[in-house]
């Protein structure tokens, strides 16, 4: 009992002493400025503290930006200038407000621009990059990015270029393009490991690892990378993202089906969210509450969180976040058998979600609404929710999958004018080291015509090789990019042929609705009928036919390997199988299945044993495996 009361007085010593050190600074920064008269110290003065408080008190951060800007324009001093509207448009960017954040940091690089600012004005475009890419210009947001990278080097600012290669990365991770993405984490690390300054920089690039990890669904080793990633915050005492990082630990566990643990994560990013008025923050962490508990079955307490959570992004004005909670709200009334006001707030969910336009969010209230019409015995009304849900996925789909096209052919079309340059550049390396032979010669001539001979033939062979080289290399990459483009075809191919089946059950399942409204008599029979449809459709498998084959060619042919190597392996496992080795959640798997939950979970231990594993193997690592 000693030990742990001395661990937590040690921490708690640890954290006074952090914030103590960061107050005495920030002190002593402000007695500097207030004793100083020249403008440029007084600037710089100001921006070190900004640079401190950003992160730990936004607010605060923004009253320091707004007195750059207020006492160089008394001065007419230019560099203030643009370093005030620099940080407005930083405090903005991290509060969340890009439209703001865009303007003042345009204004500060057209000052930049202007006066030969070589710093700011490429820590203004790199901030108009990240907003670029928060609005899904990915290409446009890598462009602008990579336009800067020779810019650092020639500043010799390698802190500022290390974060551009993790910026970058950032954005290939967001366009799915997984192994580019690692690869520019990589970098970004190998550079940012050499510099001791801003040392938070190296933990925003592990928590970014951490996220690619959980989007792909290995979510014990996400959980490595944000452990790492806290570490570093804390130490920095980087309050906000502490805050982030918590969140998405909180995430993990929850998809781990650590409840317990993921709500201890999401408490404690709480806490710092509520107690520096992080308010996005606060009101996300209060809506993944809700959803635990929701998950536990403890409903009044999801409410209870939930109508914070909505509170709080009703004063913030944060539209899609209502729409989302408002959603979340209507379900939880749903699963309390409440209908009328289920149906209240997914009412007033679709109608915002409708008003701004944010597709995915009004899918989930279609969703949630048709569940709830159907479990209130509204029929037609159900059907309605579920055309429309059907009609607004197809439309939302063929605009995801158009846009990955695009980014996919504009990738394409990059690299192959890079290659181009490549090719240019080896011809003229080739013509450089041809007329290099050409005077060697004339060196060698007097010596003899054999050495002439060894030498020409040994350089030309060496050029012949590296071209060859190159051309293998480039013919390799042209392969993955048609690879690619088929996988997306066929992607497209079995999402089409799977919605034609669901309309023509649909269509079916309608003129049965409409027998029974206009020959009530035939309530019996048609009801009868509707059940068997119904049953059929559940029972179908050729919808898991169609996913097999596409699964295979994608896959290897992985359910054949299962069956070689376990014989008695049923359809059944084989399925649970290949939803597992895409990285479906267990919730996923059973909606799929029309199942309960805890079946799946039996499913997977008894998949296990068939499969001969020991206990510490885990199974969707194994699957990978195959």
């Amino acid at each position: 009992m000693k030990s742990i009361s001395w661990t937590i007085v040690g921490m708690l010593l640890c954290g006074f002493s952090l914030e103590a050190q960061t107050n005495k600074k920030m002190d002593s920064l402000q007695v500097a400025y207030e004793a100083s008269t020249d403008i440029t110290e007084r600037v710089e003065l100001l921006r070190d503290m900004f640079n401190m408080q950003l992160y730990m008190e936004p607010g605060e951060a923004k009253n320091i930006a707004l007195k750059i800007l207020d006492i160089s324009q008394k001065e007419n001093y230019a560099n203030g200038i643009a370093l005030g509207n620099y940080g407005l448009g930083n405090y903005h960017l991290i509060t969340n407000t890009p439209d703001s954040a865009n303007y003042f940091l345009k204004k500060s690089a057209e000052i930049s621009l202007k006066n030969n600012f070589g710093n700011t004005l490429a820590n203004s475009i790199s901030g108009q990059a990240s907003i670029k890419g928060d609005r899904g210009d990915y290409m446009g947001a890598i462009k602008l990015n990579d336009s800067l990278l020779p810019l650092y080097q020639k500043l010799g600012n390698y802190l500022n270029y290390g974060i551009a290669l993790g910026n970058t990365a950032r954005f290939y991770n967001n366009m799915g393009q997984y192994d580019r993405a690692m690869e520019g984490y990589i970098a970004a690390l190998a550079v940012l490991d050499t510099i001791d300054e801003e040392p938070f920089r190296r933990a925003d690039i592990q928590r970014d690892i951490g996220k690619l990890n959980y989007f792909q669904g290995n979510y014990e080793k996400s959980i490595e990378y944000f452990r790492q990633a806290l570490a570093i915050y804390e130490e920095t005492s980087d309050n906000l993202y502490q805050s982030y990082v918590l969140n998405d630990l909180g995430n993990a566990y929850v998809e781990m089906e650590d409840l317990d643990k993921g709500l201890e994560a999401y408490q404690k990013s709480r806490r710092i969210s509520e107690e520096f008025n992080y308010l996005d923050n606060t009101a996300n962490v209060l809506a993944n509450v809700g959803m635990v508990y929701r998950q536990k079955g403890d409903l009044d307490q999801a409410l209870e969180y939930q109508f914070n959570a909505l509170k709080i992004n009703r004063t913030n004005n944060s539209s899609d976040n209502v729409v989302s909670v408002l959603g979340e709200i209507g379900k939880t009334y749903m699963e309390k058998n409440d209908i009328p006001t289920a149906l209240r707030y997914l009412n007033e969910s679709i109608a915002l979600a409708d008003s701004i336009k944010t597709g995915y969010y009004l899918l989930n209230g279609l969703n949630y609404r048709a569940k709830a019409y159907e479990k209130n015995g509204q029929f037609e009304k159900a059907l309605e929710d579920q055309k429309k849900y059907q009609a607004l996925n197809d439309s939302l789909f063929n605009t995801e999958k158009s846009k990955q096209i695009e980014n996919l052919n504009t990738y394409y079309e990059t690299e192959q004018k890079e290659a181009e340059i490549a090719l240019q550049q080896e011809e003229i390396n080739t013509l450089n080291e041809k007329a290099k032979v050409d005077r060697l010669t004339k060196g060698l001539y007097a010596g003899g015509m054999f050495s002439f001979i060894a030498v020409s033939g040994l350089l030309f062979f060496g050029f012949r090789q590296r071209m060859k080289k190159n051309r293998i290399a480039r013919e390799k990459q042209e392969e993955i990019y048609r690879q690619e483009i088929a996988h997306k075809k066929k992607e497209l191919a079995s999402q089409t042929l799977h919605l034609v089946q669901k309309n023509t059950f649909i269509q079916e399942l309608k003129e049965n609705l409409e027998n029974i409204k206009s020959s009530p008599e035939k309530f019996k029979t048609e009801f009868r009928r509707i059940v068997m449809l119904l049953r059929k459709e559940n029972a179908s498998d050729k919808d898991w036919e169609v996913f097999k084959t596409y699964f295979a060619e994608v896959h290897n042919d992985f359910d054949q390997k299962l069956k070689t190597l376990y014989p008695d392996i049923s359809e059944k496992e084989i399925r649970l199988a290949a939803f597992l080795r895409m990285n479906l959640t267990t919730k996923e798997i059973a909606a799929t299945l029309n199942v309960l939950p805890d079946s799946i979970l039996k499913s997977k231990y008894r998949l296990k044993k068939k499969l001969d594993l020991d206990k510490d193997t885990d199974l969707i690592t194994f699957l990978n495996t195959l």
